[in-house]
């Protein structure tokens, strides 16, 4: 069973572990009562699969000799969220602006367009409405405290 201990001991580790590389960073951790540690990191640049291995085989390393689950009974994975999961962080709004995103606001309205800008408080959004020769740029504000969910659209 894990304590409140092994989030804050996980995190510091990979956090230390991926300070020199400066462009990746944890965008959260998760461990479930049967021990399962989930590891979701980010990167300006993307996240590699050697990224994901060689921060995996550290920390399962470090969670061994630190004896960090008393029954040494624990599972790990270490990922990318992935395109579906909503972003978190203002770091991963900054990585995706010129992206093509889908924005639901508390009140359950969707807001869909190219992130434009992002600030500490907001985030821009460029709308496309209307068809053909009739379409029109719309440019929306969105305050963070008003958003639900963003998830950045694949577009081909």
């Amino acid at each position: 069973m894990n304590t409140s201990k092994e989030p804050a001991k996980i995190e510091e580790f990979v956090r230390n572990l991926i300070e020199a590389r400066g462009d990746l960073f944890l965008i959260e951790i998760k461990i479930t009562p049967a021990n399962k540690v989930t590891v979701l990191l980010d990167g300006d640049n993307g996240v590699t699969i050697d990224d994901c291995t060689k921060v995996n085989k550290a920390l399962y390393k470090f969670i061994e000799e630190t004896n960090l689950f008393a029954d040494k009974d624990f599972s790990l994975e270490v990922s990318s969220p992935g395109i579906d999961k909503p972003l978190k962080l203002l770091r991963q709004y900054k990585k995706n602006i010129g992206h093509k995103v889908e924005v639901t606001l508390i009140d359950g309205n969707i807001i869909e367009g190219k992130l434009s800008d992002v600030t500490t408080e907001d985030i821009t959004i460029e709308e496309k409405t209307g068809k053909g020769n009739k379409t029109i740029m719309k440019t929306t504000t969105i305050l963070f405290n008003q958003i639900k969910s963003t998830i950045v659209l694949i577009t081909f």
